[in-house]
């Protein structure tokens, strides 16, 4: 079965990105897997057969001709896309060559009644890969949207690959440290994750060893460093900008939190959790079908500064809660979040679609 996967990202590297790279070399190996990318420093990290094509806009015709050219030549059967515009264009092509688009989408948003929205998801989609059923059950609520397409695949974490990059030095900023990583855009929530800290920092004047880290770049860092310097904690905020391999500061972190306002599953959560840090997040996406409240984690309601102050308090000086709650949180992710399982489920879906698309 011949794949090729799409991202016409312009810049920068987040979990559309770190998604493409794991689900293309997962599949590598015993099929043939392409990535048509625009941004070389996304093609550069993604080990498969690749070319560079423009993804100049939805219907660029220069972008389609080429795709189509490369579809044929190479026999692709499945096509992957991984961004909006990415989706229309790998529509078209699979209506003009005869493969199947499976669009793949990582954010738990609700569908638009839209002509647009209806072509995308509809006319043009043949296969939809969600991680989190959380995202599947959202889209269940949109009346002319067929569920069928569906199939939750939860993202794999290559453990072997990440005890090998988390292996190098790193000196830890505080004795207890608080992570978090991405992209600094409103939608991660780490306004809410410094006022939080800052709630927590204030009731527990005894707690001189606690910090935050945030690693990650984007346009709301200035807003950031002002927030906490505002609040007093500029001292215990440290900001690193973006990391090429974070896995070192991560593995340094006791906790680790994921305050978005609206996810999918994030990936950043589960490596945290393989790396042994005890993973807090909000009710997004599918936060709650990766952590048991109390077993593997903790889960917050966005927004609630008080009950995040209050659990910073709770394990803060608490090392044997902390390793029960660290030695939990990486047994999931072993049982569940494997890349041998997702390359099995990637397989069987495609297959599944291919099958489907045959028999209509």
């Amino acid at each position: 079965m011949n794949v090729l996967f799409l991202n016409s990202a312009r810049r920068g590297w987040g979990g559309n990105e770190k998604w493409t790279k794991m689900a293309a070399e997962a599949l590598a190996g015993n099929h043939l897997v392409m990535l048509a990318y625009r941004d070389p420093a996304i093609g550069e990290r993604i080990a498969v057969e690749k070319i560079r094509l423009p993804f100049r806009w939805e219907f660029d015709p220069a972008t389609i001709a080429a795709l189509v050219r490369l579809v044929r030549e190479k026999n692709i059967r499945i096509l992957i896309p991984t961004k909006r515009k990415d989706y229309v264009l790998a529509g078209l092509v699979c209506r003009l060559t005869g493969a199947a688009n499976i669009l793949r989408l990582g954010i738990d948003r609700p569908l638009k009644n839209t002509l647009f929205q209806r072509l995308i998801y509809g006319s043009l989609t043949d296969g939809v890969i969600v991680n989190a059923e959380k995202i599947r059950q959202t889209l269940s609520r949109t009346a002319w949207f067929d569920t069928g397409k569906v199939r939750v695949i939860y993202n794999g974490i290559d453990r072997e690959k990440l005890e090998l990059d988390s292996a190098n030095p790193y000196e830890k900023p505080f004795p207890f440290t608080i992570g978090a990583a991405g992209a600094l855009i409103p939608r991660k929530g780490f306004d809410f994750l410094i006022r939080a800290f800052a709630r927590f920092a204030a009731g527990n004047r005894e707690a001189t060893g606690s910090g935050l880290v945030i690693a990650g770049a984007g346009p709301e860092r200035q807003a950031l460093e002002q927030l906490a310097s505002s609040l007093g904690i500029s001292g215990k905020v440290h900001f690193t900008g973006h990391l090429d391999n974070p896995y070192p500061m991560m593995r340094a972190c006791d906790l680790f939190v994921s305050a978005s306002t609206s996810e999918g599953l994030a990936n950043v959560l589960l490596e945290s959790m393989a790396l042994r840090c005890v993973p807090i997040s909000t009710l997004s996406g599918g936060a709650d079908e990766l952590i048991e409240e109390k077993r593997n984690g903790f889960l917050v309601r966005y927004g609630d500064e008080e009950r995040l102050a209050s659990l910073f308090g709770k394990l803060y000086g608490n090392p044997d809660l902390l390793s029960a709650l660290a030695a939990n949180a990486r047994q999931t992710i072993l049982e569940k979040f494997s890349v041998e399982r997702m390359r099995r489920d990637l397989l069987e879906f495609c297959q599944e679609t291919l099958d489907r698309k045959k028999a209509s």
